[in-house]
């Protein structure tokens, strides 16, 4: 009975001696910073080298407080019995401390360094072709819907009748003449169109709506990229028009340009620029507020979406083209010179968005302004959805590649 109670005090003191050094663990543990750590953390081991086995399991007891404690967040130490030993790290911050951030990702709707506007230049050559030669057969149509007194062989119900009688009696290639001189100046048209139209939404936004997306910045945009597209392809829709006619007398693109410079001059070529310009500017402004619009509703996060783009584009679009019709009629009107229509016209040649309206109402009435309409639709819905769509997606193409040679550097 002796024994046993004289070792009972030992096992008190051994519990004790555990006890304690638990509890220095712990200080150790808060010297170390515990939750957000990664500083050195030190842990008692108990009073002195002679601690016995009491001494190290309060050594353990701390530590596993310690790790408890530390939550992860960095390597830390534990010293027993007077050595140092290496604490792994934890699986992760502990609640105090900061997120890990991962890095931003690529935004495709802003430029990155070193693509300058050439990437928006590009997308936007390629989306300008693409739209033209895609929807080149309606814009045939479109054209000779619009005339004012067409020939009774040049008078269609609707845009499929249209393209079937056409293509039956003049021959299957024949919706598809003047497409060559339409892709060389859509290319370059599109592509300053696009970039100046990057460039100042942008800019506008910034200065009207600082961090965020105007509607007046991206309307204004538009207005003033339509200058300089307008520019460079109205030469050209001046020599597609005319090859679209009926009975046009002009087989070849450089037939066409020479005739026209040798009997009317080069001014002839932008005869109705400023038709141009007054029926685009609106039209652009609504189509591109309507577009920005649809994004913001159908596409917040800006990501690249293509499903978004093709409706935003589509509907912006047919909105747009449907408003102003009245100008394209008059703009038509001026391209081609029509010769019935200048048999009304006491100057004998039609000059100015004014003249043009007047021409227009005299053969036609109110009604004429609107010949074509359904055409017009069905050409821009598809058109402008295809740009959209090709544009956004050569952006983001060009722009994902852009960010991987500069991470690769």
């Amino acid at each position: 009975m002796g024994a046993p109670q004289g070792r009972a005090p030992a096992r008190g003191g051994q519990w004790a001696a555990g006890r304690g050094g638990a509890a220095r663990g712990a200080a150790g543990a808060g010297r170390g910073g515990g939750g957000g750590g990664g500083g050195a953390m030190e842990l008692g081991a108990g009073a002195g080298a002679g601690a016995g086995p009491g001494a190290r399991g309060g050594a353990e007891s701390g530590r596993v407080l310690l790790l408890l404690m530390g939550g992860g967040g960095g390597a830390g130490r534990a010293r027993r019995g007077g050595a140092e030993t290496e604490v792994a790290p934890g699986p992760g911050p502990g609640p105090g401390g900061p997120e890990p951030r991962s890095p931003p990702a690529p935004d495709y709707e802003a430029l990155p360094q070193g693509a300058a506007v050439s990437t928006h230049m590009l997308a936007g050559a390629v989306a300008g072709v693409m739209e033209h030669c895609v929807m080149y057969p309606i814009d045939c149509v479109k054209t000779r819907m619009q005339s004012l007194q067409p020939e009774p062989a040049a008078r269609y119900r609707n845009v499929l009748e249209a393209l079937w009688r056409i293509a039956r009696t003049e021959g299957v290639w024949r919706p598809m003449r003047g497409l060559n001189i339409t892709a060389t100046g859509a290319g370059p048209a599109h592509a300053l169109y696009f970039a100046c139209y990057e460039k100042l939404k942008k800019t506008l936004s910034d200065v009207i709506h600082a961090g965020g997306n105007s509607h007046v910045a991206n309307g204004a945009a538009g207005c003033v990229a339509t200058l300089l597209h307008d520019a460079a392809m109205n030469p050209a829709e001046v020599v597609k028009q005319r090859m679209q006619m009926y009975n046009s007398p002009y087989q070849h693109v450089m037939d066409c340009v020479r005739a026209v410079w040798h009997n009317e001059g080069a001014g002839a070529f932008y005869r109705s620029y400023t038709t141009q310009l007054t029926m685009n500017i609106p039209f652009q402004a609504i189509h591109f507020m309507t577009y920005e619009f649809l994004q913001e509703q159908l596409n917040p996060h800006r990501q690249y979406n293509p499903g978004s783009h093709v409706v935003s584009g589509a509907c912006a679009g047919a909105v747009a083209a449907a408003a102003t019709t009245p100008l394209d009629v008059c703009k038509t009107l001026l391209n081609t010179q029509e010769s019935l229509a200048l048999s009304s016209n006491i100057s004998g040649h039609i000059t100015g968005m004014a003249n043009a309206f007047r021409t227009v109402y005299q053969v036609g009435g109110v009604t004429a302004y609107f010949r074509g309409v359904q055409a017009r639709v069905i050409f821009q819905m598809p058109s402008t959805a295809i740009a959209w769509s090709v544009y956004e997606f050569f952006k983001y193409i060009l722009t994902k590649r852009q960010e991987e040679r500069r991470a690769g550097k």
